[in-house]
């Protein structure tokens, strides 16, 4: 039968499309498509080409593409048939100098964010979109340029407003992809949360929108889920695997509670991180199923772990010194971070720096005896010595930092500082 003779009626046409007479009539009329012939009475007949064209259409606004830039990418192909307009693979969008089509987008998108161009910053996404299916695009554009911003907020290169516009780009656009996702085709159901302190979601709501897209049943939470209230969640929605997610070391703290009590309860409990990319060893300290190091291989481990129910993992107890450290160091946090401003007070440090650096290292300080390593501690410190050299303030003034943190504990009467004394001892003799 010739693929562009009109012989389906508009019954058949809504059948194969899902689409509505009134939308269907909408596109033709605003988007000038085709124009359905008639038959002798007067009803609409279209071709087995159109009905592909539409089919095509549907299939992109679900990946997220708007109608509107669907029908733009259709018109780059005037003389082939909607049957033979193809997506391209990865290996089919790689320019001629070598760098992926994706690559050069994932440019044009952290340019246009910085630039605070909206538009010009969807653009590139939905060019994303139309040559690659929706899991690449965040991960190989999306999550990538938002690390390339992360980059440079921490070197002084990015405002912490070109970071905000970036990451409220990308949780509309995840949102939007989650709101068309095909409804659940699978047996299982997901519920992400961020543990309680956790207030970057974005790469859990990725990883719930990948999921949601794989055809899994996805109940997505957000950032910061208070434990005290997630009883009743946990017994409206029954889930199979509970997803979570941890970018520094106080959020990895309490995302071992988080697994504690969901392993109290036989729920087990997925995780990963960009913390756990960072500290060797940590994610040995979540009784947990750690997914790997990058967000693209993490699907496969969740849908291992919803095929083949786990064990649930034991959790390490806390050992005395760091207990009797960690409820000393709770009771007297705040007498001594009024010790160690007074300590700096005279100093060529500013104060509003030394509140950055003590609101930073007394969290990470709990984190790391809450997890039972203090050496944990020592990545905090990198982070924490590159963001005040960003600051302007050298490493001697770095130094001078710590050594009085290291006097305002020490002065505390009757505190088993323990771990925490040790730790600070090897500023003891740097200049």
């Amino acid at each position: 039968m010739d693929e562009k003779a009109p012989v389906y009626n508009l019954k058949v046409v809504i059948k194969e499309t899902g689409l509505t007479p009134a939308t269907l009539r909408a596109w033709e009329r605003r988007y000038g498509l085709f124009k359905p012939q008639r038959s002798p009475g007067g009803h609409r007949l279209y071709s087995e080409d159109q009905i592909n064209l539409l089919n095509w259409l549907v299939a992109r606004q679900k990946e997220g593409l708007s109608i509107s830039r669907a029908v733009d990418l259709w018109r780059i192909h005037p003389n082939q048939s909607s049957a033979q307009i193809q997506i391209p693979s990865p290996s089919q969008s790689v320019s001629v100098n070598g760098e992926s089509m994706l690559d050069q987008l994932r440019q044009i998108w952290r340019e246009s964010c910085l630039a605070f161009n909206e538009p010009e910053a969807e653009l590139a996404i939905a060019k994303a979109l139309a040559i690659e299916m929706p899991e690449v695009v965040c991960t190989q554009v999306l999550q990538k340029g938002l690390a390339e911003l992360g980059e440079g907020w921490y070197a002084g290169t990015v405002s912490v407003q070109q970071e905000h516009f970036a990451s409220a780009l990308v949780a509309r656009r995840l949102n939007a992809l989650f709101s068309v996702a095909p409804a659940p085709t699978r047996s299982g159901r997901l519920l992400a949360a961020c543990p309680p302190g956790e207030d970057h979601a974005l790469a859990l709501l990725m990883l719930a929108f990948i999921m949601r897209w794989r055809g899994w049943d996805v109940i997505y939470l957000g950032a910061d889920v208070p434990l005290y209230q997630l009883d009743d969640t946990l017994q409206a929605t029954k889930p199979d695997l509970v997803l979570s997610a941890a970018q520094a070391l106080p959020s990895a703290a309490s995302l071992l509670e988080m697994a504690e009590f969901l392993n109290k309860r036989s729920i087990p409990m997925a995780y990963g991180g960009g913390i756990f990319n960072r500290i060797g060893g940590l994610a040995e300290r979540i009784p947990g199923h750690f997914l790997g190091q990058k967000v693209d291989t993490a699907p496969q481990t969740i849908e291992q772990l919803l095929t083949i129910p786990p064990s649930t993992p034991v959790s390490r107890p806390l050992s005395f010194p760091y207990t009797t450290a960690l409820a000393g160091f709770r009771e007297r946090e705040a007498v001594i971070v009024a010790r160690v401003r007074q300590i700096l007070k005279s100093s060529p440090i500013e104060l509003r720096y030394v509140d950055v650096a003590n609101a930073n290292l007394t969290r990470a300080i709990v984190a790391a005896l809450v997890l039972g390593e203090i050496n944990f501690l020592n990545e905090s410190v990198e982070w924490l010595n590159g963001l005040l050299e960003n600051y302007g303030l050298s490493p001697a003034h770095a130094v001078q930092y710590y050594k009085a943190f290291r006097q305002a504990v020490h002065e505390q009467p009757d505190f088993r500082a323990g771990p925490v004394s040790e730790w600070l001892s090897r500023f003891e003799n740097m200049s």
